[in-house]
């Protein structure tokens, strides 16, 4: 079965799997408010990840490959498949239509910048910072 999930991914998080990233887990929708809070000092990054697509899956790899400016952001994952309600709070919040994968960059309490599926690209995240 290891070929399978060579060729398809798991279900792990960041934290399971081996990953430059340092992620902070979503968890608590009390988070977001630290988060709108702290990204007046230091922008944050929430990457929303769908544990069962596959797309989702290869968008966050190529994500974390691609990323170098981990020094200069907060970056946050959240598994939306058990967190919805968190999810549903970042559309609220922020103001952004709910898709997946999508990543959004706060700075000074606002989302700054989003994009989904294949528009996930962290140079033009870079450019944004």
């Amino acid at each position: 079965m290891s070929f399978l999930k060579n060729i398809f991914g798991s279900e792990e998080t960041p934290k399971q799997q081996e990953s430059k990233m340092n992620w902070e887990i979503l968890t608590d929708v009390d988070q977001l408010g630290e988060i709108i809070f702290n990204s007046n000092e230091k922008p944050a990054v929430i990457f929303k990840h769908s544990t069962r697509c596959s797309v989702s899956r290869m968008a966050l790899k190529q994500f974390e490959n691609e990323f170098d400016l981990q020094d200069k952001i907060t970056p946050y994952f959240l598994d939306l498949i058990t967190y919805r309600e968190i999810s549903n709070e970042i559309a609220n919040r922020f103001n952004v239509y709910h898709e997946s994968p999508q990543i959004l960059l706060i700075k000074d309490g606002q989302s700054v910048y989003d994009a989904s599926h294949s528009d996930i690209d962290a140079g033009d995240l870079s450019d944004k910072l």
